[in-house]
């Protein structure tokens, strides 16, 4: 009993890699196998030589009705044969996009036919210098396969020439005769016709150059505005210097600073706010805010370092070129801080207070990660700005005594007073309150 034959499984959807697989295997291999890409020179080079090879066409169509109404036919069928095969190699590029092979035959066939052709007609005088229409193998090898490959194929037409010309000397019997006002006629048809179709292959040769050239320009403006935009989004996340040394290829970085004033800023109570609020208004409160703290740090040269939920940490004097009294810059910036929260407080009536804490002196800072990286700092100096932060009270700024040292002259404080800093004990700190 037969066995049954089984059912076949339902039709489903190709995955992609089915349909790759099913297309690599559908495409033909081997001799005539497609090449799938070309880039935009080797297609400029591709078009040219199919112009070329149409134009020599048109002229080989010529040459047949000439040729066959003076009687000549030995130079009829080699101008047919011509026509057959470059409509062959044509058919052949066209469906593989081999530009090599395509080129080696269609340009071997533009030199040595209309040789042929004089051969059987006689010398370059009867002839009506038809072998000139050879010299547009070199010049369609210049175009399509570039200069150094064409030398080969100029040199070749040069032999040929040369060739000819033994061959009018030593043969000079074999000359078909033909009048000369016949031949002058010929010979400015010859001579027109290949001046134009020179004239035509670079005109068209240079005006596709500059189309290519205007596609590499546009391509190049938009890899350097996407390098801008890179660069942008990298100082964000980084310091120059920090950014620098990162795109050179170094890792482990980190760096040790004598002296540094680092801040942090606090807003009062938000935790208690987000219950409040829908998770869109939270995230736009904290945007406007940090936005204006943003414009605020760029104003007065200040690095952002990072935000931590609703905390804001800034820091000056990390550049080796920094400013002298970067304590300043933080200090004006903690100052107009409290000034565009509070008008932001008063333009959209959302309960907004801030602290701030300032502490001055040595850290260390670097790029932590390989992969979404960001760039920190630690020490005794960023805890202390910390604690500042958490134990000022609301609309204050209160900084270490490094700090008031640092600025005392040029800012006005209130009196010192102690308060207790875990990790610190005592320590004497003041409110800044106003610039002299």
């Amino acid at each position: 009993m037969p066995s049954e034959t089984p059912s076949a499984p339902p039709a489903t959807r190709d995955s992609p890699a089915d349909s790759a697989g099913a297309a690599r295997r559908d495409r033909p291999q081997g001799f005539f196998a497609p090449t799938i890409d070309q880039s935009g020179e080797e297609k400029l080079s591709g078009e040219m030589l199919l112009v070329t090879t149409g134009l020599m066409g048109v002229a080989a169509v010529l040459w047949v009705a000439i040729y066959k109404y003076l009687g000549h036919e030995y130079s009829v069928s080699i101008s047919l044969g011509f026509l057959a095969l470059s409509a062959a190699t044509m058919a052949f590029y066209i469906r593989t996009k081999k530009l090599q092979l395509f080129a080696m035959i269609q340009l071997g066939l533009i030199l040595f036919t209309p040789f042929c052709i004089q051969w059987t007609i006689g010398n370059f005088v009867t002839a009506s210098g038809v072998s000139l229409w050879g010299l547009m193998a070199p010049v369609g090898a210049v175009t399509v396969l570039g200069t150094r490959q064409s030398i080969p194929w100029f040199f070749a037409w040069l032999f040929m020439t040369v060739m000819a010309g033994v061959f009018d000397f030593l043969l000079p019997g074999s000359a078909v005769k033909i009048d000369m006002q016949t031949v002058a006629v010929f010979f400015v048809l010859n001579f027109a016709f290949i001046s134009l179709m020179i004239y035509s292959l670079l005109w068209y040769f240079a005006s596709e150059k500059q189309k290519l050239r205007a596609q590499v320009d546009s391509q190049y403006e938009q890899l350097h505005a996407e390098k801008e935009r890179s660069e942008r989004l990298l100082l964000n996340v980084l310091p120059q210097a920090i950014a620098d040394r990162l795109k050179r290829g170094e890792s482990n970085i980190a760096q040790g600073h004598a002296d540094v004033t680092v801040m942090f800023a606090d807003i009062v109570g938000f935790t208690k706010m987000t219950e409040e609020l829908s998770p869109v208004e939270t995230v736009k409160i904290l945007n406007d805010v940090f936005s204006m703290f943003d414009e605020i740090a760029d104003k007065y040269g200040v690095e952002k370092i990072k935000t931590i939920g609703d905390a804001y940490m800034a820091a000056a004097g990390l550049e080796s070129g920094a400013q002298i009294h970067y304590a300043d810059a933080v200090a004006n910036m903690a100052l107009e801080m409290l000034e565009r929260v509070s008008d932001y407080r008063q333009r959209t009536g959302e309960k907004i207070e801030l602290r701030v804490g300032v502490g001055t002196g040595p850290v260390v800072a670097g790029v932590i990660g390989k992969k979404k990286f960001i760039y920190d700092m630690w020490g005794d100096t960023v805890n202390v700005a910390s604690r500042m932060a958490a134990d000022a009270r609301a609309g204050a700024i209160q900084v270490d005594l490094t700090t008031f040292r640092r600025l005392h002259t040029r800012f006005t404080f209130d009196a010192p007073h102690e308060v207790e800093i875990k990790g610190k004990g005592r320590m004497q700190v003041h409110h800044l309150l106003s610039r002299n």
